[in-house]
Parts: C-alpha cells; sequence; structure tokens
C-alpha cells in the first residue's frame, strides 16, 4: 500500500519522461490492451476506470473520481486509486494513491508530445490554468524546451501569482489572450465548460496543448481547424466522452495523428515552422500503467509503503 507521500517521493518526472514515451510506441504499435474508459456519474461529477494491459509494464487499473467542485472546499478535483496485479497470474501486488500519479502523468504527457512538436527555437510558454495541471505542466515542460519566458494566468489572478512564483523565467499576466499573444507553446490546463482558447489569439507556428475538458470542450472549433490535430489515441475522436474529447467528436479519424505514431516514426509530426499543431489529451491508461510500474520497482527497491496481507 503506497500513499500520496509514498507516491510523491518515489515517481521521478525524469524518468517518468521516457517512460511515458515507450508506453505511447507501443499503444500505437498495437501491443497494449486497453478498453475504453467508462463512468458511472453524479450531479456533483464522476467516477472513471481505466484498466490497462501493457506488457512487460504492469497489468492494473485506475478509478478517478473527477469532481470539479472541490476546489471551492480545498480538496483536489481529481482523487484516484491505482491497483497493479502479476501479468502472469493475476495476483494482486499493490494499490497505490493515483492522485500524484494522474497530476504528474498528465503533465508530463503534453510534455513529451511537446517535445516531438513544438518547434525547436520555442521560447515562450503559455500557461492557461493554475491549478494542480497548471503546476504539473511548468514541472516538466522545462523538460523537453528551454523557455525563455513563462506566462500564467488564471481566472483567479492569486492562483496565477502563486505558480508563476515557482520558477525564475515566470511571470503572472491578467488574461489568457495577453498570456497566449506571440506565444510559441501554449498550454491549456483548466476544468472549463467552455473554450479558454481562441484561434483567432494563435501566432504562426504555435503548438497548442490541451489536457482539460471533462465536461466540456477547453479549445474553440477554430484552433481545432488551424492546425494538425495529434491525441494519445485515435479513439479519442470514435468515442464519446468521458473516454473521447469534447472536441474531437465528428472530426475524421484518419485525419488525426497519434504521438506514438509520431514516436514510431510511421506518420510525421510538424512539417513547417509556420504550422499550428494541437495536442489534444484525454488522459490514457498507458500513462496510469508507465508511472505506477516506476512507483512499484522503486518502492520495492526501497522498502516502502506498507505491505498488507489480503
Amino acid at each position: 500500500m503506497l500513499s500520496e507521500a509514498d507516491v510523491t517521493g518515489l515517481l521521478d518526472a525524469d524518468e517518468l519522461l521516457p517512460a511515458l514515451a515507450d508506453a505511447f510506441r507501443a499503444l500505437s504499435a498495437g501491443q497494449a490492451s486497453v478498453p475504453p474508459r467508462v463512468a458511472a456519474r453524479n450531479q456533483a461529477g464522476l467516477l472513471g476506470a481505466m484498466p490497462v494491459h501493457l506488457p512487460g509494464v504492469a497489468l492494473g487499473a485506475k478509478l478517478v473520481a473527477v469532481f470539479p467542485g472541490n476546489h471551492g472546499r480545498g480538496v483536489p478535483s481529481h482523487q484516484a486509486l491505482i491497483a497493479l496485479f502479476d501479468e502472469a497470474d493475476g495476483t494482486p501486488l499493490a494499490v497505490m494513491d493515483g492522485t500524484r500519479v494522474t497530476a504528474l502523468r498528465t503533465g508530463a504527457s503534453a510534455a513529451v508530445a511537446a517535445g516531438v512538436l513544438a518547434r525547436p527555437d520555442a521560447a515562450v510558454l503559455a500557461i492557461l490554468g493554475a491549478g494542480v495541471q497548471g503546476h504539473s505542466h511548468l514541472e516538466t515542460f522545462g523538460k523537453v524546451r528551454d523557455f525563455a519566458e513563462i506566462r500564467v494566468a488564471s481566472r483567479t489572478p492569486a492562483h496565477a501569482a502563486v505558480l508563476a512564483a515557482r520558477h525564475p523565467a515566470a511571470r503572472p499576466v491578467a488574461s489568457f489572450e495577453e498570456a497566449v499573444a506571440g506565444a510559441d507553446v501554449v498550454a491549456c490546463c483548466t476544468d472549463a465548460r467552455e473554450p479558454v482558447l481562441r484561434a483567432a489569439w494563435l501566432a504562426p507556428g504555435v503548438h497548442v496543448s490541451s489536457v482539460g475538458g471533462t465536461f466540456g470542450p477547453e479549445l474553440d472549433a477554430g484552433t481545432m481547424r488551424a492546425g494538425r490535430v495529434f491525441v494519445e489515441w485515435r479513439g479519442a475522436a470514435t468515442n464519446a466522452p468521458p473516454a473521447g474529447a469534447h472536441e474531437l467528436q465528428g472530426l475524421d479519424p484518419d485525419g488525426i495523428t497519434e504521438i506514438g505514431e509520431v514516436l514510431n516514426g510511421t506518420r510525421p509530426g510538424r512539417s513547417a515552422a509556420d504550422e499550428v499543431t494541437v495536442y489534444k489529451s484525454t488522459g490514457h491508461a498507458v500513462e496510469d500503467a508507465a508511472a505506477a510500474r516506476l512507483v512499484y520497482q522503486r518502492a520495492r527497491r526501497e522498502g516502502a509503503g506498507v505491505t498488507v496481507a489480503m
């Protein structure tokens, strides 16, 4: 049994990024067994179930509760548990907190995508949203590009100031539009139910990343039309939310590229310096598998957590 404090101490972002890239490669190569996410809903939120088998990495499942109203109570909007099982005989191996895993793997997965899609000379990052994912993106995006300027905007300005204070290159700005103007990479990480980004704000050659939008579109339709679209899995366009993404509904899945395909070299990524690229994330169980495997292996090496008899 591994607590949130255990997981926080065991999960290293520098190890996580290459593990996520390998997971995306395996997913796009057809090596993972991952049924679409399902969810039970009530008026306040939802409980999602995400089982996965990533051979040689993990057999497991995540249960994740998403309750946006928790922000006003000082409780995380996303809370989760991850269970791991032995690949050979199904014996339960571990139950760990999934809240930290979800937070870090989401930002790190978006960073992997930015690493292969953003222009090599990208120097200005805009982060829209200063909650858990704003923090995760600030922690991970600097590992794939050396940003000289990071602009942070939030619907709660005080939150933007707190997040910006965590990085010497970061500064808070007054609005989403101000943050986006002229930025090379735009990272949307809000819990918005309607678009927070407008295509008219985007500079040529920008890379747009969106990890929010559980309950509605985070990106406007113009942004989705403005650039080439990249995803974790093509099923995000053919499955309704919460398995799929609001912004991808109705799009031709053949026109969408998986990040794993770019990493595998089977489909192209960015094709020109002025091309707009859009990464739309729904979160995928192979990301949890990759992160949970790292946590479990290090916990075994270090003797972390509490061992219980089932």
